[in-house]
């Protein structure tokens, strides 16, 4: 098996609405970037990207120059092994997330094709299905319990609620979310929002009524972080801390979390995500896999993962529900009444329509 061509497709991708995050502004589209590599036989296998200065700290221009010099590089590198050929790659793409994360997805795929598995079968094939949450954006109480209203109306059970902007407000939501929907699990995602005092009194006022929170504290501060956990009696996990296995080792050692948020482009992709998962499994740590605003193919990647681990407590994947114009085609899961079903096809179980 040899790979004759590689390609590097960029494309703008917009979202319905505007999403309000903590300590960003709105973000109204992001930049995906689709890798297509394709073999002397004739196997098709894709990658992909995203970028946005605000998310993952790299512009569109420089993933795209990386990208294509990986490009260039792709038809001298062996198609299966993996670590190999990201290793050669390396010096290209030590300094952009994006390509890294392209390209090891794109040979992770062919590799699922040349075996003829899906990605989850190879990684472990723990499950095949996992239950996700939905995201309900910062918003005002009202409407909040709106949006929480219309994906529970959908199916989901899980619902992550976005703050980190006003604690006090956050948890007014949270309260009337509760109050309007009993039976559904809540979590708070603070985006790194809040300091010590603002983290600890959250925690405390939310006792009972979320399973855990996500990133109250900056991602830079990881004290804060500790302290945080030491004192919740509700498990805080570290999610923008956490984005390489060196920052998951540190935070292992260190009691600074009672488990990670591992998402695959923050990762750098799905060898970098692995690794991770398995320093929190080592320690005796949950983890979730979450996600960007990225496309299904991105989806994909993540929940190979998530269905290859009983590490794997919880599920966040549903960050290409707002984009209107994701060219992935997916084969290779399903998602009915908030579970994502994989199924058996090969590798990541993507086309694109391009």
């Amino acid at each position: 098996m040899q790979i004759t061509r590689a390609e590097v497709i960029p494309i703008e991708l917009k979202l319905r609405l505007p999403i309000r995050m903590a300590r960003i502004p709105p973000i109204d589209r992001v930049h995906a970037f689709f890798v297509h590599l394709e073999t002397r036989d004739c196997l098709n296998a894709w990658g992909c990207a995203v970028a946005h200065p605000n998310l993952t700290n790299e512009s569109p221009q420089h993933a795209l120059i990386a990208l294509c010099q990986c490009a260039d590089q792709a038809p001298y590198l062996h198609p299966t092994n993996i670590e190999q050929s990201l290793a050669r790659l390396e010096p290209l793409t030590k300094d952009s997330l994006a390509a890294r994360c392209a390209f090891d997805l794109a040979f992770h795929d062919l590799l699922g094709l040349a075996a003829g598995l899906p990605l989850y079968r190879l990684f472990g094939g723990y499950r095949n299905k996992i239950q996700t949450s939905a995201t309900v954006p910062i918003a005002p109480v009202q409407d909040s319990v709106d949006f929480a209203k219309s994906m529970a109306r959908q199916g989901y059970r899980l619902l992550k609620i976005k703050g980190g902007e006003d604690p006090d407000l956050d948890v007014e939501r949270i309260k009337a979310i509760h109050r309007s929907l009993p039976d559904i699990t809540l979590r708070l995602d603070a985006d790194g929002g809040y300091n010590l005092e603002q983290s600890i009194d959250v925690a405390g006022a939310l006792i009972g009524l979320v399973e855990m929170i996500e990133q109250p504290t900056r991602p830079d501060d990881l004290e804060s972080l500790r302290q945080v956990t030491r004192y919740s009696s509700i498990p805080i996990l570290a999610d923008q801390s956490v984005s390489s296995p060196r920052n998951a080792l540190y935070l292992a050692a260190n009691h600074s979390a009672s488990g990670f948020c591992i998402k695959v482009a923050e990762s750098g992709g799905l060898l970098g995500a692995r690794q991770i998962n398995a320093i929190a499994r080592a320690a005796g740590l949950v983890t979730m896999i979450g996600c960007l605003i990225e496309p299904m193919l991105l989806i994909s990647a993540g929940l190979s993962l998530a269905l290859s681990s009983p590490n794997v407590k919880y599920c966040d994947l549903d960050g290409y529900r707002d984009l209107v114009n994701d060219p992935t085609q997916v084969d290779g899961f399903q998602q009915i009444d908030g579970w994502l079903h994989a199924s058996e096809v090969p590798g990541l179980g993507s086309n694109l329509s391009l």
